[in-house]
């Protein structure tokens, strides 16, 4: 079975042994991993069941000093901080004046669509994925400022909803620019949750995000493409509607986070969506002992990846904090499963 194979077994609810798995990391943990190996060969173990491309620039920006940049919505944002921070909003006020949208063509880009091209032929034994970078909601409020936008879903609804309309219609721009690609998914990333629940609350977002949503995964489907989804936080409420609307595979899955719980979400939601994520990144990979790291991801593989639906990963990709110790008892764990 080629790794690609077994992504698409765990898609259809089908048990896979070993469990498939990604492990993304912060370079300075690779860098940290390339010094205790003595070179890069330790990387050579890691199977690639996913391979990711783009063809889309969602976060196409002009540096206009050494600390700020320009966004290509018109969003001032300071780079010299982690992490980033949107200094000035395009949208000053809950209205349009004479803002100009910018159109799909600002975000295309033929010569990473030729690379993603050669990069989809030169792996033809892995997942593909196209990504799509931030989402709706992400994109709403750099429109706005954060804070402005959580005011204006109480305040100015129906200018929220015209913003969503606008975004939406760009993404399905998105979508069939990156569908043309020989992709088996496109990713798209929208943090609806903090570790609380859903940040404009569920009733609103099923209000204004969810049936935009639905267009979107529509669009993808209609290609005969997965629709992968990322967000960040607890996003337990609003699952049955992500299933209702077509989402195939969410993608983060926190476990320190309010209700999500990977193992009460298996048994609740198990047979209907893929979970890829779930390895604690805010717990048990920073503060876990090796020990305890090994036994966790065992848990996963054998409960989460029982009946398919599971793809094994940290929910945020090896952050710097990860100790060097902890990198290698995961990269050990996901690459000699034999439970």
């Amino acid at each position: 079975m080629t790794p690609r194979e077994a992504i698409y077994e765990v898609l259809a609810h089908r048990t896979v042994r070993p469990v498939p798995y990604t492990l993304a990391m912060e370079d300075v943990v690779r860098v940290r991993l390339n010094d205790h190996y003595k070179g890069t060969a330790w990387s050579e173990r890691i199977t690639p069941y996913t391979v990711g491309v783009a063809a889309v620039d969602t976060d196409a920006s002009t540096p206009i000093s050494d600390t700020h940049y320009r966004d290509s919505y018109g969003g001032i944002w300071r780079a010299d901080r982690l992490p980033f921070h949107l200094e000035t909003p395009p949208l000053a006020e809950a209205e349009w004046g004479d803002y100009v949208f910018p159109k799909p063509e600002v975000f295309y880009r033929p010569e990473m669509k030729a690379q993603a091209r050669i990069t989809c032929a030169n792996n033809p034994d892995s997942f593909i994925i196209g990504g799509l970078g931030w989402g709706l909601f992400e994109r709403s409020w750099n429109l706005r400022g954060f804070e402005n936008l959580l005011m204006d879903v109480v305040a100015e609804p129906e200018f929220v909803e015209e913003m969503l309309d606008k975004l939406t219609d760009l993404y399905l721009d998105f979508v069939e620019y990156t569908a043309d690609l020989p992709v088996d998914g496109i990713l798209f990333g929208d943090d609806w949750g903090d570790q609380r629940g859903i940040i404009i609350g569920p009733e609103r977002w099923r209000t204004m995000l969810k049936p935009r949503w639905a267009r979107i995964y529509a669009a993808v489907h209609a290609h005969g493409k997965v629709v992968m989804s990322h967000s960040c936080g607890s996003v337990a409420d609003i699952i049955p509607d992500l299933i209702e609307i077509g989402l195939d595979v969410l993608e983060s899955v926190q476990p320190e986070a309010a209700n999500m719980n990977p193992y009460e979400l298996k048994k609740r939601f198990g047979d209907k969506i893929t979970f890829w994520g779930a390895l604690g990144s805010q717990s048990t990979i920073p503060f876990g002992t090796t020990a305890e790291i090994t036994a966790e991801i065992q848990h996963l593989a054998r409960e989460m990846g029982e009946g398919g639906g599971y793809i094994m990963a940290p929910a945020k990709p090896l952050q710097s904090e990860t100790p060097v110790e902890n990198a290698i008892a995961v990269l050990d764990a996901f690459t000699g499963q034999t439970w």
